[in-house]
């Protein structure tokens, strides 16, 4: 069978991993948002560039978090795992057991 050795070409099984370039970035606060980030830097004793990066990095990842759940649930209601409720009626469900409440309570 001549040609079976020959060289098959490789494929990539992954994306390799991106790199990115961090740069400086200027970031113009409202002067109350300045005088807060200053007032806890100084009560912290932490830089205010790290509070900065502190919060956005928790920012980012509470952002994420959020993404990923609403990727799953609009998976569920797309699977037909769960059915999609009408949100006038589930408000209007809310206000009928809400006042069955209070009338509970005003007799008691």
């Amino acid at each position: 069978m001549p040609g079976w050795h020959k060289r098959v070409p490789a494929i990539a099984l992954t994306q390799p991993a991106r790199v990115s370039t961090l740069t400086l970035v200027k970031v113009n606060f409202k002067p109350e948002t300045e005088s807060r980030l200053q007032e806890l830097a100084a009560k912290t004793g932490r830089a205010p560039d790290d509070l900065v990066e502190d919060a956005l990095a928790g920012y980012l990842q509470e952002l994420s978090q959020v993404r990923e759940m609403l990727d799953s649930r609009f998976d569920d209601l797309k699977s037909g795992r769960v059915k999609p409720v009408d949100g006038e009626e589930a408000f209007a469900r809310l206000r009928r057991k809400s006042k069955s409440e209070d009338r509970r309570t005003s007799r008691s």
